[in-house]
């Protein structure tokens, strides 16, 4: 019996140990919802802007701009929805959304992804576009495999996928849309969903 419980302590403080080390109240509806407003803004720009052959779609021009404007948007709003589902999901949990791990993992998230934005905008500005859809899926995978060793393991699958997708559409520069579609929107559904019954239903 002594030797039970002393494996169940062992076992508690490890537990606690990754709990205070690791950011664990992310929600996999978040992701689902992500994954949405991705395909949505992706429809509307593929619906609006991306079919008038008429227009050459430059830096300057005026679809280039709503192209960015929808951007920001699903950008905005998907950070905006895992902030309020993370903050009530801590909140349930008696667990604290802002500390010194929650520093790391925005340090950690955002260093590779500000950066890779950066340097997209300098090759905008030099109008090599072909490229675009692909630099923003590896650059956001980077940002989630550095981040993930702060918050739930799992992440990190993501961001290999996204970085592999990546790859695959620098290969075929032509279907980028489709494969930023896939990477932002498809792949952020299935995951979300799968973190939604693996970790959400604890």
């Amino acid at each position: 019996m002594d030797s039970k419980k002393y494996l169940d302590d062992i076992s508690q403080i490890k537990d606690m140990m990754s709990r205070s080390s690791r950011f664990i109240s992310l929600t996999g509806l978040s992701g689902i919802l992500a994954g949405i407003y991705a395909i949505t803004g992706a429809s509307i720009a593929y619906l609006f802007f991306l079919p008038n052959a008429d227009e050459h779609i430059t830096i300057n021009s005026t679809p280039f701009k709503f192209i960015v404007g929808i951007l920001i948007l699903v950008a905005v709003l998907s950070f905006v929805t895992a902030y309020l589902l993370t903050t009530r999901k801590a909140k349930r949990n008696n667990e604290k959304i802002w500390d010194e791990t929650t520093k790391r993992l925005l340090i950690n998230f955002f260093v590779p992804l500000i950066t890779g934005g950066i340097y997209i905008l300098i090759k905008l500005s030099s109008r090599h576009y072909g490229l675009t859809a692909s630099l923003m899926l590896i650059f956001y995978g980077l940002a989630l495999v550095n981040a993930s060793k702060y918050t739930i393991g799992t992440v990190k699958y993501l961001g290999y996928s996204q970085i592999v997708l990546g790859l695959i559409c620098a290969a075929f520069p032509g279907y980028g849309f489709w494969f930023w579609v896939f990477g932002f929107g498809i792949l952020h559904i299935v995951y979300g969903t799968i973190m939604h019954f693996k970790e959400d239903k604890r």
